[in-house]
């Protein structure tokens, strides 16, 4: 079947009930919805980040040991993680913006309850609440987007939204130090109640209704999937701390065996909750498999440099984050442009280019010199950033364009799980790299994110044969 063809059966099978809606919103209303929707974006993005900061405060408040206050991060990531895909399903079922505003009052409440936890077990429950908040604000994120920006403006928007992820994670532990020099780690949690209480009294005005599906919701369903997730990412996390080769078979082997069930389960759904309709779609199969080996080389870098920069280059801490910055930093700047060009050029193209910068940036850092300068060790960082940037929006784009408006919900649960799934993966292969080569390791973890940057800009070139005319 001809590309051209195929794009014609695509069009006659998402025209779906449901599947019409305006195109985007009134300037007036959209700029509200985009400050309600990014605003609890950025809430999400930051407590992904700045509880790592807070750990080694909370180890002595709270009379743990750090290992255990570790589970103060994992439960957030594997709550957030284990629920998108079942949220995203529900968001099509009974509306996106309901999933988001829910999403967002359990997500301030759930703050509300870490700022008062006076021990482990309550914080870690709040956490976990927390995360299942924030997943259900993420599940849908990217589906708001489309629907309160007008298809021409499309790239602008998911540039706007990959800018606001830069910059949270970009400036999310300065904040938190910055929180903590005045006030105890409780705080960290606390200055989300007044945002969220905010972006919720606005969005509950402005976001728009978006199209629903008239199946019932599979809870069955959502159970495997959220199992299958959270033991996916539980058993990536084994391997990364160390746990024995039998336990992390048995994680993985048993998410590999519910997801075999939750797509037999699924197999004749209209809308299968892991979404094996959209992955028959060659454009957004690509498309997701270039943001898995995108982020994994996201996760190699950040794990692997502070240990690079500290231990081979024999840099100072403060040093490090001074070297750290310019990758996220550059993201931020350059998301908008990405955004913009997406407008107007493929996203197989655009990507490939990135992830080519990427690629180069990543090999050019795992070939620096024994005692680089500080101007050769930060322009390395730069490459990357203008790599990774470059292909962020125009990805995000095209996952989101290539999927109809009736399973967007669906799509956006697949740009989060992707995005968590390559930073945990990746996040694994390091601790493996340290493992197997000491104190090389971080040099073979670079070299390695070179070379997930080269299977993603190939996967991703691979669009252009793909992509309906026109298209993405």
């Amino acid at each position: 079947m001809s590309n051209r063809q195929q794009a014609a059966k695509d069009a006659v099978r998402d025209a779906a009930p449901g599947a019409a809606a305006s195109d985007g919103l009134p300037w007036e209303q959209r700029r509200w919805a985009v400050a309600a929707i990014f605003t609890a974006l950025a809430m999400a993005s930051l407590d992904t980040a700045i509880a790592n900061i807070a750990l080694p405060a909370i180890s002595a408040d709270l009379h743990v040991s750090p290992a255990e206050a570790v589970w103060v991060v994992n439960v957030y990531q594997i709550a957030l993680v284990a629920t998108l895909l079942p949220l995203g399903a529900l968001g099509e079922i009974v509306g996106h913006q309901r999933i988001y505003l829910g999403g967002l009052l359990l997500f301030t409440l759930a703050s509300v309850g870490c700022a008062l936890a006076w021990s482990l077990p309550s914080l870690l429950v709040a956490r976990t609440l927390q995360g299942l908040g924030a997943s259900g604000i993420m599940a849908v994120n990217a589906a708001l987007v489309r629907f309160v920006y007008p298809s021409r403006m499309a790239g602008r928007g998911f540039g706007h939204n990959a800018l606001v992820v830069g910059v949270a994670f970009t400036f999310g532990p300065t904040i938190a130090s910055g929180i903590l020099a005045f006030g105890p780690w409780p705080w960290l949690f606390a200055v989300n109640l007044p945002f969220g209480v905010v972006a919720m009294l606005i969005g509950a005005r402005m976001l728009p209704p978006t199209p629903r599906t008239g199946h019932s919701f599979d809870f069955p369903g959502a159970l495997l999937a959220a199992t299958c997730l959270g033991l996916f990412i539980t058993g990536i996390g084994s391997a990364a701390h160390g746990a024995t080769a039998i336990t992390v078979i048995i994680e993985l082997a048993a998410a590999l065996l519910l997801g075999f069930f939750l797509q037999r389960r699924h197999a004749d759904h209209p809308a299968p909750m892991l979404p094996i309709d959209l992955f028959r779609r060659a454009l957004f199969a690509l498309s997701a498999a270039t943001a898995v080996c995108s982020f994994a080389v996201q996760g190699l870098a950040f794990v692997s440099l502070p240990f690079y920069f500290e231990d081979i280059l024999h840099r100072s801490q403060v040093e490090t984050g001074f070297f750290l910055t310019p990758w996220p930093l550059v993201v931020a700047i350059m998301a908008p442009i990405g955004g913009h060009l997406s407008d107007r050029y493929p996203a197989g193209l655009l990507c490939g280019a990135g992830l080519v910068l990427l690629c180069t940036g990543m090999a050019l850092l795992a070939l620096l010199p024994a005692e680089p300068s500080v101007v050769n060790i930060v322009w390395r960082m730069v490459v990357c950033g203008i790599g990774f940037g470059f292909f962020q929006t125009p990805n995000l784009r095209a996952i989101m364009s290539s999927a109809p408006p009736h399973r967007s919900g669906s799509a956006s649960g697949i740009v989060a799980t992707a995005r968590l799934t390559g930073q945990t993966t990746g996040a694994a292969l390091a601790a493996l790299c340290f493992t197997l080569a000491g104190r090389e390791g971080a040099t073979l973890a670079l070299a390695l994110g070179a070379g997930f940057a080269a299977l993603g800009s190939v996967m991703s070139f691979l669009r252009l044969a793909v992509a309906p005319p026109g298209g993405s």
